[in-house]
């Protein structure tokens, strides 16, 4: 897409799961007055609607065709987080269940999936001012942003803060069992053949193991100031 007639230009933010780029890219949005989309939570939603109506989420076909069918829409809540509506029903809550974990990949490595959903990706982008966070947002969705950020972690850290939002909300998994999902997730979207996760060639590269996500975000509103 372009940035023509933008007043300020789109600002995207890469990375694997659990490195903290959408708590990042919401308080950084906050702090510029952009919007903020999560495209992630595009995917877990096809994910979802596909469990839920017993899709074989390796059929590429029958996930497609759910996909297409699927009514959908993105708001925002008064903190400003996304929430997801699915046929008339908010399903927010139900996107980062070990059951979508386990199946976002495959549903994501959907050559038809990705084209319906980044559509829609750089519709919701057409009018600039905003902060859009994914895995192939830099690389894809919105190539000729003026400012692409990838932040990464290892493996270990983010399943550690994965399990530490499970322990909160109550919900009884092994540590072992989500650093198991990261790492074969990680590797099914760095290896897929339709826009593999990788950093953007002018993304800055943002390494969050032992920076908080304050630090984080202070860097990335001064790098901001570069574009906006």
């Amino acid at each position: 897409m372009s940035e023509t007639g933008s007043t300020r230009p789109t600002i995207a933010i890469d990375g694997p799961a659990v490195s903290g780029k959408s708590s990042v890219g919401r308080l950084l949005a906050r702090q510029i007055g952009y919007r903020f989309l999560d495209t992630g939570l595009m995917y877990r939603a096809a994910t979802w609607n596909a469990i839920q109506n017993g899709v074989d989420v390796h059929d590429a076909n029958a996930v497609a065709a759910a996909v297409k069918s699927m009514n959908f829409s993105v708001s925002d809540d008064e903190s400003g987080d996304n929430l997801i509506i699915v046929n008339g029903e908010d399903i927010t809550r139900h996107l980062h269940s070990p059951a979508v974990d386990d199946s976002v990949s495959a549903v994501s490595a959907v050559g038809r999936v990705r084209e319906i959903l980044v559509a829609e990706q750089r519709k919701l982008a057409d009018g600039g001012e905003i902060v859009m966070v994914g895995r192939d947002i830099g690389t894809v969705v919105i190539p000729d942003a003026p400012l692409k950020i990838y932040l990464t972690a290892s493996a270990r850290t983010r399943a550690i803060r994965r399990h530490r939002d499970f322990v909160a909300e109550g919900t009884a998994i092994e540590l072992a069992a989500i650093l198991q999902s990261l790492e074969q997730r990680d590797l099914a979207d760095s290896s897929r053949s339709d826009s593999p996760l990788k950093p953007a060639d002018d993304a800055r590269i943002i390494d969050t193991d032992d920076i908080t996500l304050n630090e984080v975000v202070s860097h990335l509103v001064e790098l901001a100031k570069d574009v906006i």
